[in-house]
């Protein structure tokens, strides 16, 4: 199955589509980035190559199975990447926030057996997959910008795996959170340890192979006892010590 339908300028050449790279939050932490270096030392154009779309909450924007001829970067706003039975189970791969790529294996295959998922409304740009290959083969830069990316998530699958066959629910629940502090602090998305957090309840319970209603004991028993605090799609770290010990990195 093939989706695209627009098709983007090379990343390498002509003219550039104007997009969010100026206020982006991820902006020196992305593929975006390595590419407008290159663009900027070439006297290119400061905005990135590529084509800007946008989707609303709640919307699949790429299919497992589905053959693209694009890699995606997200610019704005949160998705997921799961997979998914037939019989409407999924186990949620990764939180995706500003700067990520769905998969780094996009890069080299057309297909994939993700789904990716918009939480938020989003902004993403997307990048022909032709252009990149050429681009890593040439340029030092992008080949390592890529392995890191392929790294960073080898050992996100290794600790997913460890979480889901060995971790307590505690110790899940307490890690995706102090993941994603991590993670967003990296992007200026953390103000006195507090950051937005639009995920619901079936949102963790599929990222930690757990069930709604035990995430929702869960974070009843974290704020009880002065852990957390979640209000208005904001979640504060109050204890910050005490989280990491039940996570098991303190």
């Amino acid at each position: 199955m093939k989706h695209d339908h627009a098709d983007a300028p090379s990343i390498f050449g002509g003219a550039a589509e104007p997009g969010s790279c100026t206020i982006c939050k991820a902006n020196g932490l992305c593929l975006c980035a390595v590419i407008n270096k290159r663009e900027a030392e070439r006297g290119g154009p400061e905005a990135p190559l590529g084509t800007v779309h946008k989707s609303p909450a709640r919307r699949k924007i790429s299919y497992p199975k589905e053959q693209s001829e694009f890699v995606s970067v997200l610019c704005d706003g949160w998705a997921l990447a799961s997979l998914c039975l037939s019989n409407g189970r999924r186990q949620i791969l990764s939180i995706l926030l500003p700067g990520d790529m769905s998969s780094g294996a996009g890069m080299f295959e057309a297909t994939s057996d993700r789904l990716v998922e918009t939480i938020t409304e989003v902004t993403y740009r997307r990048y022909r997959r032709r252009d990149l290959t050429v681009g890593f083969l040439e340029r030092s830069d992008l080949r390592q910008f890529l392995t890191k990316i392929w790294v960073d998530e080898r050992q996100q699958s290794d600790r997913l795996a460890f979480d889901l066959g060995r971790g307590m629910s505690d110790e899940r629940v307490s890690q995706l959170i102090l993941n994603l502090m991590t993670r967003l602090d990296k992007r200026g998305m953390v103000q006195n340890q507090t950051m937005e957090f639009p995920l619901r309840q079936h949102h963790i319970a599929d990222a930690t192979g757990l069930t709604p209603v035990h995430v929702c004991k869960l974070l009843t028993e974290f704020r009880q006892v002065g852990l957390i605090e979640i209000s208005n799609r904001s979640l504060t770290i109050l204890d910050l010590p005490a989280l990491r010990r039940i996570a098991g990195v303190a």
